[in-house]
């Protein structure tokens, strides 16, 4: 018999080779699919890296890092019992059992996620299942992940994260660097923020009535505290839960405050009123007839009108602010030259960014003065044809309040890493002095008779609390016509509080009201006064039926020891959900954290043996 080629005897060993090569591949392969214990130390290594958390003023996690699970399923295991582990995941999972079984029979791929980034109340559940042998080819693939406590709170601000645990909006974006570790560390920084959660949750809830009750497409409310700029409270309604973003949409997600820009209507009368007496051209003596409307002939023979809501006879600076008085606030407006008038709107931060530091801020729309018509002066003044954002207004109002120095607004107070050690404290601008002490003063002596009963802003008052305020209706421009919507308006109320020395700022804008009324001193007035009456106690701010007391100013706390668990379960009551951090990363337990504040109650109780994989449930109060 004739003896193989050499060429053929060569091919032969080479299809041999290769296919061993191609079983080997195949083979680890599969381990890494069905032992990911065994497939080295890549999960490991990832699970070490954590991004820094984002806490509020007072410690309150409002994003945080914990360890996820991915469920997975290798088909060729899993095929012969896939009804029976589609009955039992459907209900963990949240998924149709149909869905689960179509979605593994139509796959090409062996190796399928049926669901990604599950907390460990659910892990638990799955990991039990698959010890009692119920889920043939079902595996957990241990993953590290971002979870939000407190759910839709300030959501539109702290944003979210993707898959990769990459910031992809609001400060989990802009503070990306910051978050997650850099150059091969294993922690990122922690994110210190202006907001109190306890405000953030008032002002949420107002905010989120309102616009029911209104029937309106969008709500913003903010408070801050003038002296440091510090924003206590920062609402975007609607908003999202960044722990479901699939189930959210872009408008749910948008960070209005920050990157919508719109007219503010009579609410910018404050800081026209100001801009005019403090360069001279008005006095508070000074004296304007309203008939009901504005009315001025220009050199080219153009007739502009103003229409006002009312006929308010003679109008001092004072009684344009308390009535809103488009006529007064026009004509105040002819005493002033236009260059000066724009500087002096320049100096209140209008058509600039304020520097927040939050993605996608707009800085306004104030026109140049060679680009103003003959009537931009007067329509400019009652708070049309110039854009702002609330986060400019907030800050121009810090100029009234603080005797004419403005404050720039901040929203991250500092960076600590992961040992609680400063990295850096985050200034946003430099204070300025932008008008006279005097001039500031005499603004909150309107705005106080804006809250008397003459005024428009009466429904904001609050009994035993001396409030200013200003409110304001502005009508949206309509994109398809250019021209104003007869039906699509903003009502707006800027409140300062207490008015003589305010320490607390509060404003509200209420966008395409359809309820019985749109006007800001009918709708949002009132929720301007809720907020003032619940925040009242929470910030001290002094009243007239809260007696004030004094006392030293030192305050002895006693914390809870460290937390350790051993053998047996500790008494967690009394610890707070910041000290329970180092439970959520632990391997053999799950902890399942319900409410906020202190633990008031848990299971199991104290003394009970810890087995691994024990869920331990805590309510915090």
């Amino acid at each position: 018999m004739e003896a193989n080629p050499p060429g053929k005897g060569r091919f032969i060993v080479f299809v041999s080779l290769f296919s061993l090569f191609i079983l080997l591949v195949y083979f680890r392969y599969a381990q890494l699919m069905l032992f990911p214990e065994t497939a080295g130390n890549t999960i490991e290594t990832n699970n070490l890296i954590e991004r820094g958390p984002i806490l509020d003023r007072n410690g309150t996690i409002l994003a945080m890092q914990t360890r996820l699970g991915n469920i997975t399923l290798w088909k060729p295991e899993a095929l012969q019992t896939l009804e029976q582990s589609a009955k039992l995941l459907a209900p963990l999972l949240e998924i149709d059992e149909k869905l689960i079984i179509d979605r593994v029979r139509q796959s090409a791929s062996s190796f399928i996620y049926l669901k990604k980034r599950l907390d460990q109340s659910v892990l638990g559940n799955v990991e039990a299942l698959i010890k009692e042998g119920k889920l043939p080819g079902i595996a957990i693939e241990p993953v590290m992940g971002r979870i939000y406590p407190e759910k839709n709170l300030a959501s539109n601000l702290i944003g979210f994260v993707g898959d990769e645990n990459q910031g992809l909006g609001g400060l989990e974006y802009a503070f990306e660097s910051d978050l997650a570790p850099q150059n091969g560390q294993s922690y990122g920084n922690q994110l210190i923020l202006t907001i109190d959660a306890k405000v953030q949750y008032i002002l949420e809830s107002i905010a989120k009535k309102t616009l029911e009750e209104n029937k309106a497409e969008a709500a913003m409310m903010i408070a801050m505290t003038p002296q440091t700029g510090d924003i206590l409270g920062y609402v975007s309604i609607p908003n999202f839960n960044p722990n479901d973003i699939s189930g959210s949409t872009e408008l749910d997600r948008m960070d209005r405050p920050a990157v919508w820009a719109y007219e503010p209507g009579s609410v910018f009368k404050v800081f026209t009123i100001a801009s005019m007496l403090d360069t001279g051209a008005i006095s508070p003596s000074s004296t304007f007839v309203c008939d009901g409307k504005y009315e001025q002939t220009t050199t080219g023979g153009e007739k502009i009108t103003i229409k006002c809501l009312g006929a308010h006879g003679t109008v001092r600076p004072q009684e344009i602010i308390t009535y809103s008085c488009n006529a007064g606030a026009a004509y105040a407006s002819d005493r002033i030259d236009a260059s000066t008038f724009f500087s002096m709107l320049q100096q209140f931060g209008f058509g600039n960014k304020t520097g927040l530091g939050v993605p996608g801020e707009t800085s306004g729309f104030l026109r140049p003065v060679n680009r103003w018509s003959a009537r931009s002066k007067p329509t400019i003044a009652i708070g049309q044809e110039i854009s702002v954002s609330a986060l400019q207004m907030v800050q121009a109002a810090s100029a009234i309040a603080n005797d004419g120095l403005l404050v720039p607004p901040k929203i991250v107070a500092k960076v600590l890493n992961h040992e609680g050690l400063l990295v850096r404290e985050i200034q946003t601008g430099q204070p300025r002095q932008v008008i006279r002490p005097e001039t500031a003063r005499e603004l909150r002596k309107y705005m106080i008779a804006a809250a008397s009963e003459a005024g428009t802003g009466r429904r904001a008052r609050v009994d035993d609390i001396s409030i200013g305020v200003k409110t304001g209706t502005a009508q949206i421009i309509d994109p398809k016509t250019g021209t104003y919507s007869k039906t699509d308006y903003i009502a707006s109320t800027l409140a300062l509080v207490p008015a003589e020395q305010p320490t607390l700022i509060l404003y509200m804008v209420i966008i395409r009201p359809k309820g019985e009324s749109y006007l800001g001193g009918r709708i949002a007035a009132p929720a301007i006064r809720e907020a003032a009456e619940e925040l009242a106690d929470y910030l001290g701010i002094p009243r007239g039926k809260s007696p004030q007391i004094e006392h030293s100013g030192s305050v002895v706390l006693n914390f809870p020891p460290s937390i350790t668990i051993g053998d047996t379960m500790p008494d967690l009551r009394g610890y707070s959900k910041k000290q329970l951090l180092p439970l959520l990363l632990r391997d053999d337990i799950a902890v399942d954290l319900e409410g906020d504040g202190w633990v008031k109650k848990q299971t199991p109780d104290p003394g009970t043996p810890i087995t691994e994989g024990m869920v331990i449930h805590l309510e915090l109060e």
